[in-house]
């Protein structure tokens, strides 16, 4: 007789996610449009609406670069700009 354990095998422990910013006064928001039909139109003007309650600053609105979908990764290339310019992302948006 076989015995298997059913916690599976052990695999690399996720990283963190950074700590959110207790206040958002002064930060820059980018909007990271992730190719969903109207996602540019709704992260924007939430980012927007974020802005304006919190004293942020819309500063960036980008989609993932040349040939990039909703089912793939943003380029490097856009990656080192959010990274270089900006303090919050806004993306992500459901059917």
């Amino acid at each position: 007789m076989k015995i298997y354990a059913p916690d599976g095998r052990i695999g690399v422990p996720p990283k963190p996610r950074a700590p959110s910013p207790a206040v958002l006064t002064g930060l820059r928001v980018a909007v990271l449009d992730n190719g969903k039909p109207n996602a540019r139109l709704l992260l924007t003007r939430a980012a927007e609406q974020l802005a304006a309650r919190t004293g942020a600053v819309v500063e960036l609105v980008t989609d993932k670069g040349p040939g990039h979908n909703a089912a793939t990764a943003c380029s490097d290339l856009v990656l080192d700009r959010i990274t270089e310019e900006v303090d919050l992302v806004l993306t992500g948006s459901a059917d």
